[in-house]
Formats: structure tokens, C-alpha cells, sequence
């Protein structure tokens, strides 16, 4: 059994038990469960949900590890011959969480 959800303005497919990397969710704690209800499509073994947008009464219940960042990208931008140059450092932050359950 699988899942289409939508989170962030990214689409995610789930199993029970995978580990994803969120978009940042503000005010959750490790060992929190939290529940997304946009889900776009629900797939058993025998029959497949498509949302019009989204299927009714499914939702997908995820625990979350725990926060944190990503990897540094550097923003560098240099005007040649001008002596001018701009260096930025960006740090994405992401929320670990761990599909729990779906519910059809």
C-alpha cells in the first residue's frame, strides 16, 4: 500500500515505514506524531484512490525523529573587471519524519 501526499508544495510517495526529509514543520517535538490530510492518491493491493483533488477521509499518520539542517550551498556572484563580488551561505531546514500509518 501506497500514498501521494502533498506537503510544502512537493509531492512525496509513501510506504509505512519510510523515512522522509519535510520542509521544516515549526512546533513539533521528537516522538510527535503529526497527520497530513492532502492526500492526492491512495493505492492498495487491489484498487487505486484518485483525488479530485484530494481523496476523501484519507489522511497519512508520520512520527517525527527530529529537526534539522542541511547541507551549506554556497551563493557566489562576481562582476568581472568591477571588483565586485557577493558571497552568501544558504542552510535548507528539514523535519526527519517516518510514515506510520495510512489510512484509506
Amino acid at each position: 500500500m501506497y500514498a501521494v501526499i502533498k506537503h510544502g508544495g512537493k509531492q512525496y510517495k509513501v510506504n509505512v515505514g519510510d523515512v522522509l526529509d519535510l520542509d521544516r514543520i515549526e512546533g513539533v517535538e521528537p516522538k510527535q506524531t503529526i497527520e497530513i490530510n492532502e492526500v492526492l492518491l491512495v493505492n492498495n493491493d487491489n484498487d487505486t484512490k484518485i483525488g479530485t483533488p484530494l481523496v476523501d477521509g484519507a489522511k497519512v499518520v508520520l512520527e517525527v525523529i527530529g529537526n534539522y539542517r542541511g547541507k551549506k550551498v554556497i551563493i557566489f556572484k562576481k562582476r568581472r573587471r568591477k571588483d565586485s563580488k557577493k558571497k552568501r551561505g544558504f542552510r535548507r531546514d528539514y523535519t526527519k519524519v517516518r510514515v506510520k500509518e495510512i489510512v484509506a
